[in-house]
Parts: structure tokens; C-alpha cells; sequence
């Protein structure tokens, strides 16, 4: 009895000393290199390569804009040089004017000035019509006969209608004088006709063979507070059977007046500031550019330095 009890104490006491031992270490952990992490944001590879960098989460997908259309290529404009024509005759048109005449009151008389290398004649006409070949027909002949005038050569001549012979403008009413009651006919038209004269054939062969070289100047006539003025629409030159329209170029003047100099401001190309102005910009008439600018600008761009007006031609001078 007494054994089985101290056996039954020992065996509990073996019992509990197996409980109270320490429990085993853990298994040593597997080592994780750095570069084995992986985060929600790191960025896939991208299916657009040439787009903008777009990060994509799990879970989520953004749709990337559209690729943008490539840039529309500057139109064509076209390049061309000018060809030199020669005037004899030019009728100055900052010059033309009416004057009132002393000896005739109410009556207004025409007068300008103009260059001519060559001898030859000047007629006015009030209500003229222009047509084809060079012609000039007055409409109002009966009531305002043209006035011819011959002239010698020199320049800066001063012509004056001879007074008796002007316009009375109270006979129209202001809607028939002052614009174009036809599309070519016109209240004020001057033709300068020249014809060059050559020593080795006689004045009658002379007419007859000579080319001819003529300007239209073709005007209206506008009131302001009172007074008449005179407005000159347009100008025509013929030479040789061909019809030409003259249009003012704005900055030729500070170009070519004198010789190029590099110091001298406002003659320079206004895109590289070293070459001199040589090429005209069409329609806006702008002279502001040297040749070799404006071969690049027709690749790269249609629009004027200037103004920025569509370009259609450029015209080197």
C-alpha cells in the first residue's frame, strides 16, 4: 500500500516536471532578399512605350487618352520672282486732286503730277468706262468731253485742267460720284500714253510700229464736311497688249531706295536681322523678309511675320 502511494506521488511529480519544460525553438526563417518585396504601386510595363508613363493598381485599369493625331503639315505657298517691267508714263496718285476753278464758280478742275522718260499725251475723262485692249470710253461725252493734253518728257511734271473745262459735281447727285454706278465704269479716269520714239524710223512709222505703253488711273470722287476729294480705286499699266494691276508695296521704299547697309534699321529681314528685305509677302503686300527665310517659311508656316494673314505667293523682288 505504501509503495503504490509513493509511486502514484512520483509518477505525478514526473508528470508535472514533463509539463514545465520549455517549448521548442521555432524553425529558423528562410532570408528574403531586398528585391523580392513587391508593392501595390509598382508600375507595370506599359502597352504604349512611346505615351505618357500611366500607373496601373491591381484591381483597377485606366484607360489611356487616345494617341494624339500627328501635326498637319503648313500649306503649300506658293514662290515666285518678279519680272521687270518698264514704265515710261506714271501718274503720282497721293497727287490727284480737284481744285475749285476762280473764273468758273462751282466748276472743279483735275489736276496731278506725273513722270514720263518719253514724250506723248494725257487725256481726262469723267464717267469713263474701262474695256478691253487698252480702251477708255467716256459714258457722259456730250455733257463732259475728255480733255487731251500732249507732254514732253521729264519728271515731276505738273498738270492742271485748263480752266472752263471742269466738272460741275451739283449735276449728279453724291450716290453717282462718289462709287461706281457700273462695275467698270468709273467718275474719274486719267490715261498717260507713251510712245517711245526711235531716231531711225519717222514719227508716222513710228505710231504705226512703236509699242505702246499706257496708264489708267481710275478714281471717284467722296464729300467730306463740304468738300470734294478724290479717291483713286485702282491703277492699270499696259505694255505690249498685257494688262497689269499696280498694287503698293508696303516697306519697298526702305529697301531698295538706297544700298543695303547692316547698321541702317528697318531694311533688314525681320526674321534673321542680317540679310536685306527682298521678298514681298501676297496679299497683305508686306516686303519684310530676305529670299532665303521666305523658302523656309513656306515649309514651315503659311501666315505673314507681319500681320499674320494667310500667305498665298511670295514675290521676290
Amino acid at each position: 500500500m505504501g509503495n503504490g502511494g509513493s509511486r502514484g506521488v512520483n509518477g505525478r511529480r514526473r508528470s508535472n516536471s514533463r509539463r514545465s519544460d520549455p517549448p521548442p525553438p521555432p524553425p529558423p526563417q528562410t532570408e528574403i532578399r531586398a528585391n523580392g518585396y513587391v508593392f501595390a504601386a509598382t508600375p507595370y510595363l506599359s502597352r504604349f512605350p512611346h505615351g505618357p508613363s500611366y500607373y496601373q493598381y491591381p484591381g483597377s485599369y485606366t484607360t489611356p487618352p487616345p494617341p494624339r493625331p500627328p501635326p498637319m503639315p503648313a500649306p503649300y505657298v506658293e514662290h515666285q520672282k518678279a519680272v521687270t517691267i518698264r514704265n515710261d508714263v506714271n501718274l503720282k496718285k497721293e497727287t490727284l486732286r480737284i481744285e475749285p476753278d476762280k473764273k468758273n464758280p462751282g466748276k472743279y478742275l483735275v489736276s496731278f503730277t506725273f513722270d514720263a522718260i518719253v514724250s506723248g499725251s494725257l487725256t481726262v475723262i469723267f464717267f469713263g468706262k474701262e474695256g478691253e485692249v487698252c480702251l477708255l470710253t467716256p459714258m457722259k461725252e456730250s455733257l463732259l468731253p475728255p480733255i487731251t493734253v500732249e507732254f514732253q518728257q521729264g519728271l515731276s511734271q505738273k498738270f492742271r485742267q485748263p480752266s472752263g473745262t471742269g466738272i460741275d459735281l451739283s449735276m449728279f447727285d453724291e450716290a453717282e460720284s462718289s462709287k461706281d454706278a457700273d462695275a467698270d465704269v468709273y467718275p474719274l479716269a486719267v490715261k498717260v500714253e507713251a510712245i517711245p520714239v526711235r531716231e531711225s524710223v519717222s514719227e508716222n512709222e513710228n505710231a504705226a510700229s512703236g509699242s505702246t505703253n499706257s496708264q489708267f488711273t481710275l478714281a471717284v470722287f467722296e464729300k467730306d464736311k463740304g468738300e470734294y476729294h478724290v479717291r483713286v480705286v485702282k491703277q492699270i499699266l499696259w505694255v505690249n497688249g498685257m494688262r497689269y494691276e499696280l498694287q503698293e508695296i508696303y516697306g519697298i521704299g526702305d529697301s531698295i531706295d538706297n544700298d543695303f547697309d547692316g547698321n541702317d534699321p528697318g531694311k533688314e529681314c525681320v526674321i534673321c536681322l542680317s540679310e536685306p528685305r527682298d521678298t514681298t509677302v501676297l496679299p497683305c503686300r508686306h516686303m519684310c523678309m530676305c529670299s532665303g527665310c521666305a523658302k523656309v517659311l513656306r515649309i514651315q508656316t503659311n501666315r505673314c511675320p507681319i500681320c499674320r494673314q494667310p500667305v498665298e505667293r511670295l514675290l521676290e523682288i
